[in-house]
């Protein structure tokens, strides 16, 4: 009976795990990767046609900080971002490590820590959610959130190589 009883619990618990999502496929990952990496790299090229074909257009990014106590939101729909891209000044750049990405069928999030340089000095720093979707066209970021915090874990990518 006790055997019967491990067993059960065995089988329910990796229910629960697929449920939550597994780790991603080597091919899949490295090509949600490069979804983000490609937004990533656009944005500091101020490509708004190269961004266009990472974003799902109905999609929303948003920023959260904390300021005097208090949670502070500020968001963009997908379509304002783009609008907004080629006027950007500073030179930008994002750069990630250690992204945990998760999928089950045509969705995907990818859970990671970034650092923001603008013009080549440390901006901020924080953490990235992406949602993304699988299209005919490939993977498109339909979302997201991140933290914008001046303080974070050093990366382990050191400082920011122009």
């Amino acid at each position: 009976m006790r055997a019967v009883l491990v067993l059960l619990l065995v089988v329910h618990m990796g229910g629960i795990a697929l449920a939550q999502g597994q780790p991603a496929p080597a091919a899949e990952r490295d090509a949600v990767l490069k979804t983000v990496q490609a937004f990533f790299d656009t944005m500091a090229a101020r490509d708004v046609a190269g961004a266009r074909r990472t974003l799902m257009a109905e999609g929303r990014l948003f920023a959260v900080r904390q300021q005097d106590g208090k949670t502070v939101t500020r968001t963009v729909t997908n379509e304002e971002y783009l609008k907004d891209l080629a006027g950007i000044k500073p030179a930008r750049r994002e750069r990630i490590w250690n992204p945990d990405v998760r999928i089950r069928g045509v969705i995907a999030t990818l859970w990671t820590p970034y650092d923001f340089w603008i013009d080549g000095k440390f901006s901020h720093c924080g953490v990235d959610a992406f949602d993304l979707i699988k299209t005919d066209e490939g993977w498109k970021i339909a979302g997201g959130a991140y933290t914008v915090e001046a303080k974070c874990d050093p990366s382990p990518l050191g400082p920011l190589k122009q």
